[in-house]
């Protein structure tokens, strides 16, 4: 088993309802619906999208995509967002350009890249 297809299944114990598809490119899309939100969002939930880039786990994760809806309670736009489309993947999605500080392959896993999403939301800026 490939690193990837190791570690959504790590993922998957965590996520149940995540899925995972293959794109032209070789990177892969990775979707989980109905991920919990803190409160200050609009909403309690939304599907979160992430891409594992082709070279991973040397290539890192990098931004995320969730359901365009997706604003502060107060009805903002949250910081660092924008309608950027996910490469390769039809539809619209609100992207946030959230980066992973320090990444190592050899600790670093799809489930890390997770918890980094999760952070970005504890923070409803």
């Amino acid at each position: 088993m490939n690193p990837v297809e190791q570690q959504f299944e790590c993922l998957k114990v965590q996520f149940g309802v995540a899925t995972i598809q293959g794109l032209p490119s070789g990177a892969h899309l990775v979707t989980i619906p109905e991920l919990a939100l803190p409160a200050g969002w609009n909403s309690t939930s939304t599907t979160v999208k992430f891409l594992i880039p082709v070279g991973y786990p040397l290539a890192k994760p990098d931004c995320f995509w969730v359901d365009p809806t997706l604003r502060l309670a107060t009805g903002a736009t949250p910081q660092n967002t924008g309608p950027n489309p996910i490469p390769e993947v039809p539809g619209q999605c609100l992207w946030f350009s959230w980066h992973v500080g320090t990444w190592s392959p050899s600790r670093d896993t799809l489930l890390t890249y997770v918890r980094v999403i999760q952070n970005r939301f504890k923070e409803p800026r």
